[in-house]
């Protein structure tokens, strides 16, 4: 008779899968605990790298079903949780305080939908169980304080420079546009535009963040630059539509981001399809495959496609994006598969941890 041990649970959770990475909770280090007791009854503690609320249920029976076959066991618990540890920079500059990761969101070309997307994810991670902070680095067209229905807010200045972001929906937000009215156009030149993001960046009291999310403006010029010289940036997503003029713009976008060496982290595409309304005819009205064709060129991953809908621009507009709009929704549900997946990516993106330094009294 084998004797039930540590090693034999161990063993049968290498074919327990984490759905996003599709590798075995074993090979990511995942499994924080293994409890024995003498009567048979196993517990195990799992420990993600990104936020999975959505999937906790499932991996917890996916465990307890895998620990179940093991000669001895008598009965099995499980409990999942996730700690999203820093990832270093690629720049290594210093990490900002209170801020794990600098995730940004990009596009090559203006009008495909990114910070709608940029929102969307933010709350999509909120919801999943991350602490997300949005920067809205549009200098000259700030939108974010509008799609978190926060564009009348001032945010509060500590010791005479120091920002509190804007909290909307559970996430920290900051932007020019809570500097400025709407009516006041931003006539900068670059460096003025660059330094006015560094001091945004900065100067922001972010509180303990899992997840900053910068929304980025299009293009590749000053503040890209900036962005990727100066900000302690981890991973990048690239928002693109499926035509190929917006397809051109992103290939840019990877390249910038691959020539600074910031993780890609995947393509979200946008407007890929249209449902009529009146009729129900789905059509594809920019084009069919342009995000997969454009991961698959790069090595990237698709994290995920989105429609066309007159409803999430009504959303936006109304200052309650989607996901806080129609949570149980279907386009809901694909911004939080998007998130997970993109979070995920991050979790076992090549490059070095950055210690966590713990204090004690001895």
């Amino acid at each position: 008779m084998v004797s039930l041990s540590r090693e034999s649970v161990l063993a049968a959770l290498e074919y327990v899968k984490d759905p996003c990475t599709g590798r075995s909770l074993t090979a990511l280090n995942a499994i924080a605990g293994v409890e024995i007791s003498n009567n048979g009854a196993v517990a195990v503690h799992v420990m993600l790298g990104y936020p999975a609320r959505s999937l906790k249920g499932h991996i917890e029976e996916s465990v307890c079903v895998a620990v179940s076959t093991v000669e001895g066991v008598q009965s099995v618990t499980c409990d999942v949780g996730w700690l999203i540890q820093p990832k270093a920079s690629a720049n290594q500059k210093e990490p900002l305080p209170q801020v794990a990761n600098i995730v940004a969101v990009a596009s090559g070309k203006g009008g495909v939908g990114k910070s709608t997307t940029t929102a969307n994810l933010a709350l999509a991670l909120a919801a999943e169980g991350a602490r997300v902070g949005v920067l809205d680095a549009d200098i000259y067209g700030p939108s974010q304080p509008q799609m978190f229905g926060v564009g009348k807010v001032r945010p509060q200045i500590r010791g005479q420079k120091h920002m509190e972001p804007i909290e909307a929906h559970g996430v920290q937000i900051n932007s020019m546009g809570f500097l400025v009215t709407e009516q006041t156009p931003m006539i900068w030149r670059g460096p003025m535009v660059s330094g006015a993001l560094q001091q945004l960046l900065s100067l922001t009291l972010w509180h303990d963040l899992d997840y900053l999310l910068i929304d980025m403006p299009p293009g590749t010029g000053d503040i890209q630059l900036t962005l990727a010289q100066s900000v302690p940036v981890t991973g990048s997503v690239i928002v693109t539509t499926p035509q190929d003029i917006a397809l051109l713009d992103a290939k840019k976008g990877i390249e910038m981001f691959r020539k600074v060496n910031v993780p890609v982290l995947g393509v979200v595409e946008n407007m890929a399809t249209h449902v009529c309304s009146a009729c129900g005819h789905e059509e594809h009205i920019f084009g069919e495959g342009g995000g997969e064709r454009i991961a698959r060129e790069y090595q990237t991953q698709l994290l995920g496609s989105l429609p066309l809908e007159l409803a999430i621009r009504e959303q936006m507009d109304a200052g309650k994006p989607t996901v806080i709009a129609d949570p149980e929704g279907d386009v809901a549900e694909s911004y939080r598969r998007i998130a997970r997946q993109m979070a995920a990516n991050l979790w076992v993106a090549e490059g070095v941890q950055v210690p966590v330094i713990e204090m004690d009294d001895d």
